[in-house]
């Protein structure tokens, strides 16, 4: 079994669990009823309220801009769940930094952690579609060098106050003062990456959380790329105990192992297959949906204990800080997403950190 690179743990910081969420607004797979964009965003507000409550400690939204999905401004989203919630972090997952403006991005993020006394989080990334890119006027050919620059632009938002910045893709600064400022110094950005080794060492020159997502394969074949973090980190002179990584992953929790696969596969298997046909896959097996949820596989589908020994295992895997679940892919029955949540705070949550509390106090 590969390892992770020696002298990964902060012993300060305790391991987080939370949960993710693109807000999906796709037909029940079963009956092919469809909610309101407005009952679907009451949904989730009861979901983060009961994450809340059951003390998870993440939630990320994702921003996404085609039909299927609500969460096309999730800064506005997470402003409205910071009025009902009190101690569970709010984060994107991600902004898609490269079409988006970072002032703006800033200001959101400020605006939201003044609202929350101190519980927003940025996560930035290159986005997994590409539809954001026409629509605010950018050129795709420019994927790379966008999201480079506004990264640089955000870090130096958040760094001062007034700011003087020129750049190739946006009008430039001139002393100009950035307002609100947030209550944490400073705002918390995290970069999200799917597996580019290019946008690893980026983050890890940066001095910058890593959030990988893993959402199908083998996670041990990303164990090289967290190690390449932390190495390259070392090399940069910084510290890579104190800078945190976190697994992104799918998920579904039941009271038995079966009814958890039950209740995820038909709406799983309707997203992934209309995401494969956009993009040449094959389309996905319930032999492979089995495969991908034994303890080795990328989905996190199962009963408490199921969820308890996967976690356990990747903790092994990579000595990382934070796992964030997204619970279900595509529509998922409202109630059986309160049950999952409640299961993943009650049951698997306790019981994780306490096992990783122990082994990182030497036990």
């Amino acid at each position: 079994m590969p390892s992770p690179a020696p002298d990964t743990q902060h012993p300060a910081r305790p391991f987080e669990i939370g949960i993710y969420s693109f807000a999906e607004l796709t037909p029940n797979p079963l009956t092919g009823a469809r909610i309101s964009p407005a009952q679907r965003l009451r949904d989730l507000i009861e979901t983060v309220e009961l994450a809340d409550q059951v003390g998870l400690d993440v939630f990320g939204l994702g921003e996404h801009h085609r039909p299927d999905f609500v969460s096309s401004a999730p800064a506005v989203i997470l402003a409205a769940l910071a009025a009902r919630t009190r101690s569970i972090r709010l984060s994107s997952a991600v902004t898609v930094l490269s079409s988006d403006d970072p002032v703006r991005v800033f200001q959101d993020f400020a605006t939201l952690d003044l609202l929350s006394d101190g519980r927003a989080e940025i996560m930035a990334g290159r986005g997994s579609f590409i539809e954001s890119f026409p629509l605010f006027g950018y050129d795709l050919r420019d994927y790379d060098a966008l999201f480079a620059e506004k990264l640089e632009l955000l870090l130096r938002l958040r760094e001062t106050e007034r700011v003087s910045w020129s750049g190739k893709h946006r009008a430039p600064l001139n002393d100009l003062g950035i307002y609100p400022r947030p209550v944490q110094d400073p705002l918390p950005v995290w970069v999200a990456v799917g597996g580019t080794p290019q946008s690893v060492v980026r983050a890890a020159s940066l001095g910058l959380p890593l959030a990988v997502a893993i959402i199908g394969g083998l996670p041990e074949q990303f164990v090289p790329l967290v190690n390449l973090y932390r190495e390259t980190a070392r090399r940069a002179g910084r510290d890579p105990a104190a800078l945190p990584v976190s697994i992104n992953s799918h998920g579904l929790i039941g009271d038995s192992s079966q009814q958890a696969a039950d209740d995820y596969f038909p709406s799983y298997a309707v997203m992934m297959n209309k995401i494969g046909r956009e993009r040449g896959w094959p389309p996905i097996s319930r032999a492979q949906f089995e495969a991908g949820r034994a303890l080795r596989g990328a989905e996190f589908v199962g009963s408490p204990q199921q969820i308890v020994d996967k976690i356990l295992f990747q903790h092994q895997l990579f000595g990382h800080q934070r796992l964030l679940l997204q619970l279900g892919v595509g529509t998922i029955e409202h109630r059986t997403m309160l049950r999952a949540i409640e299961l993943l705070g009650v049951e698997v949550a306790p019981v994780v950190r306490q096992e990783i509390a122990r082994r990182n106090a030497g036990g």
